[in-house]
């Protein structure tokens, strides 16, 4: 399956707009935002857990990255509450689930296959610090590593960022509004840039909260060959 999988090209989706897809797990639902591979894919997703769904006990080979935009996330290591930052790097395990329901931003076989550094972050009690160069505009790190660079960004009303993002970037809108090129991302929206890009964000009338993620597109065909042999 293939879905979104020229990594050349600017993506735009905004998943509040697509229908939820049955997993192959009772009460779990996606929504696909790129694709490539069957189940076993390297792929970025909305994933919906119903109350008291959950997926059985597996190891994630390429590793699962993931943000809880909704409810609360259950494994073995813990709840995860909304504004949860996950890294569950290439070999680990657990059993995901939600007892009262969740929705998670969702990304499989991203990593690179040496990492195994775990991370759990409760952003909501994470504070941030202004940014160096744009007005208005505060910065929360949450990963960065030789391959990637993750944060989240907070935008004031009208804030612009334009950043040089040659190692592509990619960013979900997790509250407020923004515009970049000739789109405007509500809440929800996702936006995926290829390498050697300019990103041009300004934050709409309410500002804006934005997952950010930067760097990680220059080995995406080796991600797709790990996925392949795997």
């Amino acid at each position: 399956m293939k879905i979104a999988a020229d990594f050349s090209k600017r993506v735009v989706v905004h998943s509040e707009q697509l229908d939820w897809i049955p997993s192959p797990m009772a009460g779990v639902d996606r929504r696909p935002l790129d694709r490539v591979g069957a189940e076993v894919a390297r792929a970025t997703s909305i994933v919906r857990y119903a109350p008291g769904s959950e997926f059985s006990p597996h190891v994630h080979t390429g590793g699962e990255e993931f943000v809880v935009l909704e409810g609360v996330f259950q494994d073995e290591h813990g709840d995860f509450p909304q504004g949860s930052y996950i890294r569950n790097p290439p070999q680990s395990k657990h059993k995901p689930g939600s007892q009262n329901g969740c929705v998670i931003f969702v990304k499989l076989w991203q990593f690179q296959p040496q990492d195994r550094a775990h991370v759990r972050l409760q952003t909501k009690y994470m504070g941030n610090v202004p940014h160096a160069v744009f007005k208005g505009l505060a910065i929360t790190p949450l990963y960065k590593d030789d391959f990637e660079d993750v944060s989240l960004l907070h935008f004031e009303a009208g804030a612009n960022m334009q950043i040089r993002a040659s190692g592509g970037a990619e960013l979900l809108v997790l509250e407020g509004d923004i515009r970049e090129q000739s789109d405007t991302l509500t809440k929800h929206s996702w936006l995926r840039l290829p390498i050697n890009s300019e990103l041009n964000i300004t934050a709409g009338k309410q500002g804006a909260k934005v997952w950010l993620k930067l760097g990680h597109l220059t080995d995406v065909n080796k991600q797709i060959e790990r996925v392949q042999k795997a």
